[in-house]
């Protein structure tokens, strides 16, 4: 497996300017340092509490940070696992590659109305290899 990638926190799929802006002011420049201060709920709280924002959209944040560890999921789909029901890489390493692949069919075709953007299953199964081995450690 690749190492674990951390990402620019701009990088996070819908996290806006302004958003970047105030995380930045709090020495929150990467995926890995937005996940380093939100070890635990208690202190995503008081970040969210410090930050003066609603504690759920930090928490969205976290869960795109975690996903994006895994090397091939990154930026680029952790968006689409989150909006197909997947919320952590814990989560991820424990779904069947069959029923991970129809959620994400499901909700392509429920909002898009396309099921030709569904990434193909050996990309899938990537995801969970590379999610249980980052579960493992």
């Amino acid at each position: 497996m690749s190492k674990v990638t951390f990402w620019s926190i701009a990088a996070i799929p819908g996290i806006k300017p302004a958003e970047v802006n105030l995380l930045e002011s709090k020495g929150i420049k990467t995926t890995k340092d937005l996940l380093s201060k939100t070890r635990n709920q208690q202190s995503a709280e008081a970040l969210a509490r410090e930050l003066k924002i609603e504690y759920r959209y930090l928490r969205k944040w976290i869960a795109l940070a975690d996903l994006a560890r895994i090397p091939s999921v990154g930026c680029t789909y952790s968006g689409l696992l989150l909006h197909s029901g997947i919320i952590s890489v814990s989560q991820l390493s424990q779904i069947p590659v069959y029923r991970l692949r129809q959620q994400i069919l499901r909700m392509q075709v429920a909002t898009m109305q396309r099921q030709d953007l569904c990434p193909p299953l050996a990309l899938v199964q990537q995801w969970l290899t590379e999610a249980k081995l980052l579960n493992q450690n």
